[in-house]
């Protein structure tokens, strides 16, 4: 029994492991584009306010 403990030392690890790395190499999303899309807005607005001061 003691070596049965032994062997799932190891197994355990190498699951982890393998969780660890697909959560480490998953697909992340930064959303650059919702940003670049409210920076454009806000450039369109000010754009609007400097000629409305005028």
């Amino acid at each position: 029994m003691a070596a049965l403990a032994w062997l799932l030392i190891p197994v355990v690890a190498a699951i982890a492991a393998a969780v660890w790395g697909s959560w480490a190499a998953r697909t992340r999303t930064t959303g650059d584009g919702a940003s670049l899309a409210d920076y454009e807005r806000f450039r369109e607005a000010m754009r609007k306010s400097d000629a409305g001061s005028l």
